[in-house]
């Protein structure tokens, strides 16, 4: 597990309203952290923001803290389906 990973799982989970639910998953994709957001059905929004500021903020942060181990990072967001 990244440090990315654990910037974006604690950031995550401060600003949506449902914090045991979100999940964050990493990958490995061609050297590059892959991480991967999944928040509970209606939180999407509060981890996009307004224009997607608090999204492009997050990516930042990852980013940087991944450019601290001399990787790369990228992070997407889901939001979670309704129970069927």
């Amino acid at each position: 597990m990244s440090k990315a990973r654990d910037v974006t799982d604690t950031l995550s989970r401060a600003l949506v309203d449902k914090p045991d639910e979100v999940e964050v998953v990493e990958y490995d994709e061609d050297g590059c952290i892959a991480i991967y957001v999944k928040s509970a059905v209606g939180d999407l929004g509060k981890l996009i923001g307004r224009r997607g500021r608090t999204a492009s903020a997050i990516r930042t942060l990852a980013d940087i803290t991944a450019e601290q181990s001399n990787e790369e990072a990228t992070v997407d967001f889901e939001d979670g389906q309704p129970d069927q």
